[in-house]
């Protein structure tokens, strides 16, 4: 994600090399669910998804990106 930290959105960018089912979710360090971003098909390509995050709290968080072969976790930190 671009950037990192970030305050109050920052945007994540991921490519796929076919077609497939994506999701993207955000969560707390404690592990809870704040954010659905993504959750559909999409073609192959360059894609970018804006997370604005304004109204939670500073702190780490973590994004989770899966796709039929894959699942990646990265952290980000929201600084106020």
């Amino acid at each position: 994600n671009y950037p990192n930290p970030f305050n109050p959105s920052t945007q994540i960018q991921f490519a796929l090399p076919e077609a497939g089912d994506v999701e993207l979710a955000v969560y707390s360090v404690s592990g809870q669910k704040v954010a659905d971003l993504v959750d559909g098909r999409y073609q192959a390509g360059s894609h970018s998804v804006t997370w604005e995050a304004s109204h939670l709290p500073s702190g780490v968080y973590l994004y989770k990106l899966s796709t039929g072969q894959q699942q990646i976790v990265k952290k980000m930190t929201l600084l106020k």
